[in-house]
């Protein structure tokens, strides 16, 4: 027989053998090797990441530190301004050229970002009936206070070095001019809402940013398309915003110079604020447009700072209502909590508490997770939905009671994805979304005794949904994925699946320890998805490497069954015997719960490994009595499609 003949025949009968193990009695699409095969880690250890999911002894990682000097002029809605970057490469290569972010030029009508709305319908990012026409105007590009060699491609400029820049520590310094208009509506990152006294501009992704250069990728060059969000580089903040001086500014950061832009009275009410625990105003909706209560200057200059955060955000309206609260954070340490909010959105059941949620919301994952590292955060009612900047958030001004407590609780877990764990939200939406959405799944219970606990529906609602036809995978860009799929892929479905690790297959205590140390090792760094799921691997002491592979890498469906029910020689008083079967690709543990003649009801544990290398599985239940009904999973917490063959109600 030829050589490749008979391998040809050994591989058919070997495969054919495993297939075998399965009963002929029922169909699956279960195959053990495809969810526990044993290479799952694309690479071993490296001199910048270790195998156990923490940064190596060569971890490197550049810097830019930034001062901004910007104006607003609320007539025409211009923005425009300088900003100086010191940028620093702490990597060990020469960088013969740099990339840096444009992220408003998403608005010009020629962008990517715009030739991919949809002829029809709405997307949340802009609609192609309406395109934009805006974008920067870049007045100058110097380089160590020389003409720069520099080239625009959509959302991205490359400044071209005559001297590269040396590893390991080598500097240069780029000041650009630029100027834009605001849009009305930005992709719901910025924009502008009308209010009876007063526009309110949130200004967002509005100044050019250096694009990361790290071990992973080298220059990280995606464009900016809408959906997926940012990946930045960490450096102190120096920036001052000019505007009007009925305008009252709020940006990410600490105020430096509040005597020079408010009131003695301003003043006065916002160092009350940083001794209170309850919420006091610093501007009263009567003192909103009252001339006697404003600066008499013609225009303001509102100094701001802020350490060690990857972006800065801020906003301006002369139709703030400002109030500010005392943030408790661990070992005696203070921040200060503020809301910004026009009269359209006052009251207890609005924004008359949003001061109260952010304080409990910080509070709360600055006890379990990460102390806070801002001095300030606030919560900007807009016509923004939610989005999130370090120490800056803007929200929905119609929102109220749970709506505001969730959506300001979801942009402030935003400090911890992907502000001080700084992930590549860019590629991986799902490690910034999925992450905070399994905070405030926790956070929902916490607050106020559990006011908005969140009932979350069962598995026999929720998996449909989840697993619908048109589900993709979680592991895919924001870009990539169908804009009706975002919400799932990169918010629910992560977000459920570390509560299921947490409180059905490792335990709390296992589970936060290991989140908690990954939250330590890459903070202010760049993870990616293999440092995470090493770190949880590791820290746990499970390998976890099927649960990655099916629910983040895949998109596996689960539906458990039980085949049979019996009793060993047909007799109860010998056991009874329970044969339960996988049948679709992911596996997970089994929770077995049987009742007996006797009225008695016991509940059993399964761990996945029953699934190694087989997709039936016969247990013998530790009772000597009758059955009565035995159920897979009676509460319905794992993602079965098809709880109907869950249960057997015994004859």
């Amino acid at each position: 027989m030829p050589k490749n003949l008979l391998l040809a025949l050994i591989t058919l009968l070997s495969v054919n053998a495993a297939r075998a193990q399965y009963p002929d009695s029922f169909d699956t699409k279960y195959y053990p090797h495809d969810l526990f095969a044993p290479l799952f880690y694309p690479t071993g250890e490296t001199i910048t990441r270790s195998a156990d999911g923490s940064p190596n002894t060569g971890y490197w990682q550049n810097r830019a530190d930034y001062k901004i000097a910007a104006s607003l002029n609320d007539l025409t809605h211009e923005i425009s301004g300088s900003v100086t970057i010191a940028y620093k490469n702490n990597s060990p290569h020469s960088l013969p050229f740099l990339w840096l972010q444009l992220d408003q030029n998403l608005f010009n009508k020629e962008s990517r970002g715009q030739a991919k709305l949809p002829v029809e319908g709405r997307s949340r990012y802009g609609d192609a009936a309406s395109p934009f026409n805006g974008g920067y105007t870049i007045k100058s590009v110097k380089l160590n206070d020389m003409a720069a060699d520099f080239l625009i491609t959509d959302t991205r400029m490359q400044v071209r070095l005559k001297d590269a820049i040396k590893p390991g520590g080598d500097a240069v310094t780029i000041k650009i001019e630029f100027s834009f208009i605001l849009p009305e509506y930005g992709a719901d990152r910025c924009g502008i809402q009308p209010t009876a006294k007063g526009n309110i501009y949130t200004v967002a992704q509005w100044f050019p940013r250096m694009c990361v250069y790290d071990d992973v990728l080298g220059w990280n060059t995606q464009p900016y398309l809408g959906a997926s969000e940012f990946y930045l580089e960490y450096g102190n903040f120096d920036v001052s915003i000019t505007a009007s001086a009925s305008h009252i500014v709020v940006s990410s950061g600490e105020l430096q110079n509040p005597a020079e832009v408010l009131t003695p009275l301003q003043q006065q009410r916002l160092d009350n604020a940083k001794q209170s625990d309850k919420t006091v105003s610093i501007r009263t909706e009567k003192e909103v447009g009252d001339a006697a209560f404003e600066r008499k200057e013609k225009t303001l200059t509102w100094h701001f700072t802020i350490n060690n955060a990857r972006d800065v955000a801020w906003a301006a309206s002369k139709s703030f209502i400002w109030d500010a609260a005392k943030i408790n954070l661990p070992e005696g340490k203070k921040a200060l909590a503020m809301s910004v909010y026009p009269a359209e959105s006052k009251g207890k059941l609005a924004w008359g508490r949003s001061t109260e949620y952010i304080k409990g919301s910080i509070e709360n994952y600055s006890r379990r997770w990460f102390v806070y590292p801002y001095p300030v955060a606030t919560n900007v009612a807009s016509n923004v939905g939610g989005m999130e900047y370090p120490g800056i958030v803007f929200c929905g001004l119609n929102s109220q009671e749970d709506a505001l407590f969730s959506v300001t609780d979801h942009e402030f877990g935003h400090t911890w994805f992907p502000m001080i764990v700084g992930s590549n939200e860019r590629k991986f939406g799902w490690m910034d979304e999925g992450f905070n959405t399994f905070i405030n799944s926790i956070a929902d219970d916490d607050f106020n005794n559990g006011e908005y606990k969140n009932l979350n529906n069962t598995m026999d609602v929720m998996a449909p949904y989840i697993f619908n036809p048109y589900s993709e995978q979680i592991m895919k860009t924001p870009d990539a994925l169908r804009e009706s799929n975002i919400s799932t892929a990169l918010y629910f479905k992560p977000g459920y699946g570390l509560q299921l690790l947490r409180d059905q297959i490792v335990g709390a205590k296992r589970f936060d320890y290991a989140f908690r140390l990954y939250i330590q090792r890459w903070a202010y760094k760049h993870p990616t998805p293999w440092d995470f799921f090493k770190t949880m691997d590791n820290a746990t002491g499970e390998d976890l490497t099927w649960f990655w592979k099916a629910w983040f890498m895949e998109n596996y469906r689960l539906d458990q069954s039980i085949l049979s029910v019996g009793y060993a020689d047909n007799n109860p008083a010998n056991g009874a015997l329970v044969t339960i079967a996988n049948l679709d690709q992911m596996a997970m543990p089994v929770i077995l719960e049987y009742e007996t003649a006797d009225g008695k009801k016991e509940t059993l544990r399964l761990p996945v490994e029953i699934w190694n290398n087989t997709a039936s599985f016969k247990v013998k239940l530790p009772t000597k009595q009758k059955l009565t009904k035995v159920v897979i999973d009676p509460e319905k917490v794992f993602p079965d499609m098809n709880f109907t063959n869950n249960t057997w109600p015994g004859k």
